[in-house]
Order: C-alpha cells, then structure tokens, then sequence
C-alpha cells in the first residue's frame, strides 16, 4: 500500500482527545468522519435541547473536516444518529438554519436513523460522514 493510501488519523486539537478511536481518518483523498456527539472543550453534552446538540456536534463534524484542508462543499454523505426523532422533525427548521449557518447551501447524501440510546447518556445526537477533499487543498497529518 502506498503511503498516500494508509489511513492517517485526524484528530484536532481543538476536540477533546481521543482515546481508543479518531475523530478522522483520511485515507488517500477521502476522509471518514468519525461520530461526534454535541461533546463541548470541557468532554460535557451541551445543553439547551436538539438544535444547540446539533450545531455542536455538527460543528465537531466540520472542525475535523477543516483539520484535513476540507469545506462543507466536500461532504458526500452525513449519516445522523437521533434519540428521539419526532423531536428533531419537530424543530427541522431552526435545524435547518443552523446547517446554512454552518455549512451554506450543501447537501450531501443523507440518512437519519432512529436509535434508543447513544455513547453518552444524556447526547441526543451523533453525527459521521465521508468527505472526499480535493489535492489543491489536502492536509495529510503528520503520522
């Protein structure tokens, strides 16, 4: 395998360590975006309900995409992890605002799946996704 090719982590510095997985892993131009929950600096669920998890853990998403030279516009698919959907649909809109606060008028392939619980108790959403970065703007971590 060429070294381009090996997975490389990407973990921000700006994220809480990782311990025992990555928020990243970029493996030649694409780059796997590991689930992040609305986990603050502090390791601690943000409060304030859906939409303040949202933009936190899509933030986290975005943090991690940006530490590998990527934009929003490289998203290909975004996979969202929900404890309680009828409470996401029912706040769509603000949810709605915050990713073009975030993201701007990006869509990438989407899924959003039903689950009865998450890694943190008291997180209400988790969120992964793939993108695929052009070369002009790679940033391939240092192993």
């Amino acid at each position: 395998m060429t070294s381009q090719l090996q997975p490389v982590p990407v973990n921000p510095a700006s994220l809480p360590a990782p311990r025992g997985y990555s928020h990243g892993t970029l493996s030649g131009n694409t780059l796997y975006l590991g689930g992040q929950t609305a986990l603050d600096a502090d390791m601690k669920i943000v409060p304030g309900g859906i939409v303040e998890q949202f933009r936190q853990a899509f933030g986290n998403v975005l943090t991690t995409l940006r530490a590998a030279g990527g934009v929003p516009a490289d998203l290909v698919s975004i996979t969202i992890y929900l404890t309680d959907i009828p409470d996401y649909q029912a706040h769509g809109q603000e949810i709605g605002v915050v990713w073009r606060e975030l993201a701007g008028p990006v869509y990438p392939a989407m899924a959003g799946i039903g689950t009865t619980g998450l890694w943190q108790p008291e997180a209400m959403i988790e969120i992964l996704g793939v993108a695929v970065i052009p070369d002009d703007r790679l940033i391939r971590p240092a192993r």
